[in-house]
């Protein structure tokens, strides 16, 4: 078994919108940079992601200078949004709980609405150094996370999936697979591991940055959607529920809390120091 490194990096800049792949990223302390600062919300306030919407695979999202982004998808044409000015924020609801926002432009809010058929906004998170606290479950005091489904980082592991997709090859769904990594939308992945290895983890460096792993991370519908085309299938769920279940959560991958900034790059060793 040769030794742990990250393999690749990943960032979000729109949460649910296409992963961006990088061979750098800045660790922050609620993310790696860029990372889900943006998101979309219904006609209600209410965080929207591929779980009711899998069309957002489709959409794309790419960084510009100061924190804007130039939103993409096919049949629509590119607009670049700029980051708001925070004079006014609205209250958006992200899994059932308050966050301050701030909201871009009716050009955003146009282009949107277009692109999913329907009632939506694009907003902002201008200080994500206090709008979002994890959960306090998990979490030491003060630490926030931007608009990631609850932590600051995902984690998985080449090793994991390979084993996932032997599993899958052996069931009654064989047809999915091999699935890509990209179904599980991490922020850092790692080679050199043993299968499930990550499961023991509870503290490790990856280059530089040293991280808390924070709790196994639950997996949804998300998984099941193909990230190029949006078409959902049964699997990984299907396989995932027999076989890799923890506190009644069917499970993937390991969510992180940074404890200190840095940056991470591809080729970085991975050290478990707990």
């Amino acid at each position: 078994m040769s030794s742990p490194v990250l393999r690749s990096v990943h960032v979000h800049p729109v949460k649910a919108m296409r992963a961006l792949t990088r061979p750098e990223a800045e660790v922050q302390p609620w993310g790696l940079a860029g990372d889900r600062r943006w998101t979309v919300v219904d006609a209600a306030g209410k965080v929207v992601t591929q779980r009711r919407h899998p069309r957002m695979a489709l959409a794309s999202a790419e960084p510009l200078p100061g924190g804007g982004v130039v939103l993409s998808a096919p049949g629509h044409p590119p607009l670049a949004v700029e980051v708001p000015h925070p004079s006014a924020t609205v209250t958006v609801e992200v899994f059932d709980k308050p966050v301050e926002a701030v909201p871009a432009g009716p050009g955003a809010a146009a282009w949107l609405s277009a692109f999913l058929e329907g009632d939506f906004r694009l907003v902002h998170m201008d200080a994500p150094e206090h709008r979002r606290p994890v959960d306090p479950a998990y979490a030491l005091p003060g630490e926030t996370v931007s608009f990631a489904d609850g932590y600051p980082l995902l984690v998985t592991t080449t090793a994991s999936l390979d084993a996932l997709n032997s599993l899958i090859a052996r069931g009654d769904r064989a047809d999915e697979g091999p699935l890509p990594m990209d179904r599980f939308r991490p922020n850092l992945v790692v080679g050199g591991t043993e299968p499930w290895a990550e499961d023991g983890w509870t503290r490790i460096a990856v280059g530089e940055v040293t991280f808390r792993v924070a709790r196994s991370c639950g997996r949804c519908v998300v998984t099941t959607t193909d990230q190029s085309t949006a078409a959902r299938g049964k699997e990984p769920l299907r396989t995932l529920a027999l076989h890799r279940k923890s506190d009644g959560r069917i499970v993937f991958g390991q969510n992180l809390v940074p404890e200190h900034t840095g940056t991470v790059r591809v080729g970085d060793a991975v050290k478990i120091l707990d």
